[in-house]
């Protein structure tokens, strides 16, 4: 049984939801997600997405244009790298005063239900607020932040570029030619799920393993041959893929320069046993077969 999705960029179908809003529905209920939903979504100019909430937990990180995203709470402008937290029940709409499309990827956890409407409900707007840039300094604007390649990069994280982070995505996890920048995590206030930052240089490489969540990739930069439930793809920017609850699963740079994507996960990892690597397991039945 296939416990993983992939999508290429060149074959995205986006629906028309109208007011020039279109999503690419990549990761659904329908394709056998449990607990991600996952869309890729476009803001024409002058449109709008009207208010509403959800009963799901929801994150979104711009790749291109600008937009603005608005709650109760006030409204922020959110550019290429911007990323948000909209937790549970939160009231939100967006709206693109631009003179250029927006682009957002979207995570959702747990998976929207189709027999419940999508868990969606549209609620009455609000008076709308002039919109600030994110600042992750400021902490009224406390589910915000902002991404950059250079926060990838191990020798620029001076106390300059840290200042400008908040909380523990100051942090910077560098393992086997890996890179791993949190950004919506429990200390930005997510409860249900995760979204970070994964790059590899030249030599880096993930062997087999599965978890006890999913995860989704979407691909930003370079080339990855990544493997799922044994089957080999190579893919590049745009492309996106989801591994179930128990795919096995593998990545290594497939080109001569950096690989970077984003990931999700859902639900949050437990605090322990969150990989469960083939080598280590292998490992012990060789360990064992050797020794009677």
């Amino acid at each position: 049984m296939s416990l993983h999705i992939v999508a290429r960029a060149a074959d995205a179908e986006y629906t028309d939801l109208g007011d020039g809003y279109r999503r690419w529905a990549v990761v659904t209920e329908a394709a056998g997600s449990v607990h991600t939903g996952f869309n890729v979504c476009v803001l024409d100019p002058g449109g709008a997405v009207r208010s509403h909430v959800h009963s799901f937990e929801e994150s979104v990180y711009v790749l291109d244009g600008s937009g603005v995203l608005e709650t109760a709470d006030g409204a922020v402008r959110l550019g290429p790298g911007d990323y948000a937290l909209l937790p549970v029940g939160v009231g939100h709409a967006w709206r693109n005063d631009s003179d250029a499309p927006v682009r957002w990827a979207e995570m959702q956890g747990p998976v929207p239900r189709a027999r419940f409407d999508g868990d969606t409900i549209a609620v009455p707007a609000w008076e709308p607020h002039e919109p600030v840039p994110v600042d992750v300094r400021d902490p009224r604007v406390r589910r915000f932040g902002n991404i950059t390649p250079a926060h990838m990069d191990a020798t620029k994280q001076q106390q300059g570029m840290l200042a400008v982070s908040a909380s523990m995505r100051t942090a910077l996890l560098v393992y086997s030619g890996i890179t791993v920048k949190m950004m919506v995590d429990s200390d930005l206030g997510a409860r249900l799920t995760t979204m970070f930052m994964v790059q590899y240089e030249p030599d880096g490489t993930a062997g087999p393993h599965d978890h006890p969540f999913e995860e989704t990739y979407l691909f930003l930069e370079g080339t990855s041959v990544a493997t799922f439930d044994g089957i080999e793809y190579t893919l590049g920017p745009g492309d996106v893929a989801w591994a179930g609850v128990g795919c096995v699963h593998g990545f290594r740079n497939a080109g001569g320069g950096v690989l970077r994507w984003l990931e999700t996960q859902s639900p949050q990892p437990p605090g322990r046993y969150s990989y469960r690597f083939v080598r280590d397991w292998d490992y012990l039945r060789e360990a064992l077969g050797e020794s009677t």
